[in-house]
């Protein structure tokens, strides 16, 4: 985020002229107030909706017959910097208030949760960056940004880029999975994707990286919960997303609701001031998760709201979202000599940068004739593009005897309640979509001329109805089972002690594997699932996870061969829950697992993942030979030899993967450093050339140092982290 020298000396003049009351109303971010019959904060509202205590349509029903506080009349007071409103209409009224009424017309900035997609949902983040293809990354968050800036929405609250390890987190649905280096990848492309396109102001936003830090760390998969760690681990592990978003430069940050090490995110002076401002470079602004600063009195770190304002201003957070803790006690802690003048203008500084570099002083408004064509319909591109993300993400895990691709004259048996609910494809955190764009995996079927009959027979939630699978599987020649999570089964206060499949959808697995028709399960889900049992018995397992609004339309596509499957697993599947957090990069141990008993491994499940981090495979196979690492000046150069055995044209995912064998410090045994995305026709083969940077093998110590060593290194590459080949070099820096 850039401003010119013109830029900077209004937002110097305009801070000039501001009194201090309206000098905390820009800190201050609000959401409507719903009145009457449903007094709950709006943030709440959503999250009721996310978690499945209210379904969206009750949420709309609710915001449509509720009177709402908008706060206009602190809008045209200047005590209120931001909102958080999913009304294209009505953020032009409240703009107008703020830009025509208010004393010095400061433009609202306008926040929302666009976390994979706004209208033109695509998939959750977990499934996407499975694709591997960063162009892709960008060209869906470019799609979100102009999707969102047409709702008046200058601000989303994405990139999430959290780093997640255990599964029973469910908001590993939301972040890239537990590759720090593709997750980097994937931060960099979504903020290139939100942010550069600045020929018109149409079509840019404010990305908002989180959550920041190590949330994706909290203690037993338990949302909100405790984080604790060395430096050297925070460092290599969980800041290198936040680090390459803002040297991409992401305009701002939100705090995350943990603690890390005992002291709160929100009020945290290490992670906000010394880390991520002075440090990284943010320029932008720091906003608090909702009612962050306020529940730093529970975690038991201040004394009262009014002190935990205090250390959140003071430690760098500079905006509060829906506390108003700012509003109330700003003021009284500057005159007490608890809060300088000085922070404060640092604060609102950097809120005033983000809005001119908005261009929201010279175009606050959004055109009706922009309205009225999102109103319509969806861009035609916009669904092609979603269609395309969906197809990218699709991981086939399973396919014993060749099963897939499906001859698309046999009779197909639908089993699962999850196959027609239209609702169900877009995942958590998706608050926009209109199910009329969304199409079920039963529709997708149809639409590609399937002969498809569809039984409900059960799913995540209910008993299994014994008839109707008996009925399914008489009368069908294969039967597709799709089965998985809802929803709300995860996200955001959607943690889990037991990943595998929910309900009695295993017992309906059984009882369809008793007719001994070819069986095609479909999983629908926001997490990677404990699929010991699955892998065991079922000949084929597509991983479908939450594929956005044409997630039917992508998945007949891939049971039927018109797409070859190519994306890798994101993330390690377990074969059960205790083995969480499980993940391919962990460190080296003195006595690695292994079939003998005194070696770091457990007496009744496998040590290892039963799906490793970037595995993943297609209708045709591949082969490598020929590992060659040549050092030079400033890089290794990696060629590998990979040849296409099968008899389908397809894309294959060439992974290089680096260990650091002897270092001060304790190394993971593989790491991923770089890809490539490699078409291949039927027994064509191809060498591919990666490069390493030398200044990329260091890591940080314990004193936030980053080091580079002499020494052994292995240097991998293959199809997922586990089966490579592998070369040893030494290399001097």
């Amino acid at each position: 985020m850039n401003l010119t020298e013109a830029q900077k000396a209004k937002v110097e003049d305009l801070l000039s002229q501001m009194t201090l009351e309206e000098k905390i109303g820009q800190m201050n971010l609000e959401s409507p107030s719903i009145v009457g019959g449903f007094e709950v904060p709006f943030e709440e509202l959503i999250e009721m909706m996310t978690d499945g205590r209210i379904s969206q349509e009750e949420f709309q029903k609710i915001l449509a017959t509720s009177e709402q506080d908008f706060h206009e009349d602190d809008i045209r007071a200047g005590k209120v910097g931001a909102m958080m409103v999913n009304d294209p209409r009505k953020n032009n009224e409240l703009q107008k208030i703020a830009v025509e009424e208010s004393r010095l017309g400061i433009p609202l900035i306008v926040g929302f949760d666009v976390i994979h997609g706004f209208r033109s949902v695509y998939p959750i983040a977990i499934a996407e960056a499975g694709s591997f293809d960063e162009n892709l990354f960008e060209r869906t968050a470019k799609m979100a940004a102009k999707e969102a800036r047409a709702y008046g929405i200058n601000w989303t609250f994405a990139p999430m880029i959290d780093v997640a390890r255990d599964s029973r987190w469910g908001r590993v649905s939301e972040g890239p999975g537990e590759d720090p280096y593709l997750g980097s990848c994937f931060a960099r492309k979504k903020i290139q994707g939100l942010q550069n396109n600045q020929e018109s102001v149409e079509d840019y936003v404010a990305a908002c990286v989180k959550h920041y830090v190590a949330y994706g760390a909290c203690e037993s998969g338990r949302d909100y919960n405790t984080t604790s760690m060395s430096i050297s681990q925070l460092h290599n592990v969980y800041l290198p997303t936040f680090k390459a978003a803002v040297e991409e430069g992401a305009a701002t940050a939100m705090a995350s609701f943990n603690d890390l090490n005992g002291v709160p995110c929100t009020v945290n002076e290490y992670t906000l001031r010394q880390v991520l401002k002075d440090g990284y470079g943010l320029d932008g602004f720091v906003v608090s998760d909702a009612n962050g600063i306020k529940e730093c009195v529970a975690h038991g770190i201040a004394e009262d709201e009014k002190d935990a304002g205090r250390q959140a201003v003071n430690a760098g957070l500079d905006m509060d979202m829906g506390t108003n803790i700012y509003s109330k006690n700003l003021e009284q802690l500057i005159k007490e000599g608890k809060v300088s003048m000085d922070t404060v203008d640092e604060a609102v500084r950097r809120i005033l940068s983000v809005k001119v570099w908005l261009g929201l002083f010279e175009n606050p408004y959004v055109p009706d004739e922009v309205i009225e064509q999102y109103e319509k319909a969806l861009p035609e591109e916009h669904v092609a593009t979603t269609l395309e993300a969906a197809k990218k993400s699709i991981v086939l895990l399973k396919n014993e005897k060749n099963i897939l691709p499906l001859n698309r004259n046999l009779k197909i048996s639908l089993v699962g309640t999850l196959a027609a609910e239209k609702a169900e494809v877009c995942g958590a955190w998706a608050m926009a979509f209109n199910q009329a764009d969304c199409v079920s995996v039963l529709e997708g079927l149809q639409n590609s001329g399937a002969d498809v009959k569809y039984y409900p027979c059960g799913g995540p939630e209910g008993a299994i109805n014994e008839e109707e699978i008996e009925q399914a599987c008489l009368e069908g020649d294969v039967i597709i089972a799709v089965v998985g999570e809802t929803a709300g089964m995860s996200g955001e206060a959607s943690s889990k002690a037991d990943t595998t499949l929910p309900g009695e959808q295993r017992q309906l697995l059984e009882k369809l594997l008793e007719f001994r028709k070819p069986l095609v399960t479909v999983l629908m889900n926001g997490r990677p699932l404990a699929l010991g049992w699955e892998a065991e018995h079922l000949p084929v397992i597509v991983e479908g996870w939450h594929l956005g609004i044409q997630a039917g339309n992508a998945l007949a596509s891939v049971l039927f061969g018109e797409t070859n499957p190519s994306a890798k697993l994101s993330a390690s599947f377990p074969s059960v829950t205790g083995q969480c957090p499980i993940y391919y990069n962990h460190p080296s141990t003195g006595r690695p697992g292994s079939k003998s008993k005194f070696t770091s491994r457990y007496l009744d499940a496998p040590f290892d993942a039963l799906y490793p981090f970037g595995y993943g495979l297609s209708y045709t196979t591949y082969e490598y030979e020929n590992l060659h690492v040549e050092e030079k000046a400033e890089e290794l150069e990696v060629t590998v030899q990979v040849k296409n055995t099968g008899d389908r044209e397809g894309i294959e995912i060439v992974q290089l993967y680096m260990q650091d064998v002897t270092a001060s410090l304790v190394r993971p045994v593989k790491e991923l450093k770089g890809f490539a995305r490699v078409e291949l026709k039927p027994g064509q083969e191809e060498i591919v050339v990666l490069h390493l940077a030398k200044q990329d093998m260091g890591f940080y110590n314990n004193q936030a140092e980053y080091v580079l060593e002499d020494g052994k290194f292995r240097i991998y590459a293959g199809g997922n982290s586990r089966d490579c080949l592998c070369e040893e070099v030494n290399v001097k820096f």
